[in-house]
């Protein structure tokens, strides 16, 4: 993982000295390349198999399996927030994930959420935000998607020293885990690219100013968008019960289409 963003990098640094580029965006002749390249991954792999994933898979198995990945991830953030030197995020993540992992069974009920416990999570990227590197750079990464440089090396390092892997030993069994989060994470975001593919003539350019504003409100860095098209509010398109929307419009539009006819 950390030999791929290395790689990138340089290849970033390549087409950024070769190009003049937006100003915003100083990777852009790179990220545009593998956005297509990510993108059609998606559009012939992961997006068929996500969607699969949800018509075979019943919706409280797939609740258990992203509230385990999310105690999964209360992990990585008491760590970012003991390095952010934060006692009081950190002793409610060691508190979070010893109620879930014991009285939530491994993490499959969210009894932390039930009970309204403060959830902090934060990354390594928030850490190193913290620590001064508020703003970055907009990146792609490969295989994955829209990241600051910034993001992308607290990625890395948390991907090769993830919680997973310290557990499991057996790779065959740590490659289907990972798998299966990136298929749950990309569940989450199904209603997203459903908007982006109707609602964006430069779907790269939506998707850079949308991540870039989210991540700058969130780590109090800065970022002007190049976007003149009309404002859309990306906080309303992250909705974890996106897989339910379509389900649901198709209900009332056969209900609508009932009421109709019976009249």
């Amino acid at each position: 993982m950390i030999k791929r963003f290395y790689i990138a990098i340089s290849i970033a640094s390549i087409l950024t000295a070769c190009s003049t580029t937006n100003p915003n965006d100083p990777y852009e002749p790179y990220n545009r390349v593998m956005f297509k390249i990510n993108d059609k991954l998606d559009e012939t792999v992961l997006e068929p198999t996500t969607r699969g994933y949800q018509k075979v898979v019943p919706k409280p198995v797939r609740a258990g399996v992203t509230n385990v990945f999310d105690n999964l991830r209360d992990v990585v953030s008491l760590g970012s927030n003991i390095l952010r030197l934060d006692i009081e995020k950190a002793a409610t993540d060691v508190s979070r994930i010893g109620i879930n992992t014991v009285w939530g069974l491994g993490g499959l009920l969210p009894v932390a959420d039930l009970a309204d416990m403060p959830n902090n999570k934060n990354t390594l990227g928030d850490t190193f935000a913290s620590w001064g590197w508020k703003n970055s750079n907009y990146f792609v990464m490969p295989l994955s998607g829209p990241s600051t440089l910034r993001d992308s090396l607290g990625g890395a390092i948390t991907t090769v020293y993830s919680p997973q892997s310290a557990l499991i030993s057996n790779n065959k069994v740590l490659y289907g885990i990972s798998g299966l989060n990136v298929v749950d994470t990309r569940a989450k975001y199904l209603g997203l690219t459903d908007v982006m593919k109707d609602a964006a003539p430069d779907k790269y350019a939506y998707m850079r100013d949308f991540y870039m504003a989210r991540r700058a409100s969130q780590t109090g860095g800065q970022y002007n968008t190049t976007n003149n098209e009309d404002d859309l509010s990306i906080d309303d398109l992250f909705d974890e019960n996106d897989d339910n929307k379509s389900s649901e419009s198709s209900d009332n539009n056969q209900s609508n289409t009932a009421n109709k006819e019976h009249q």
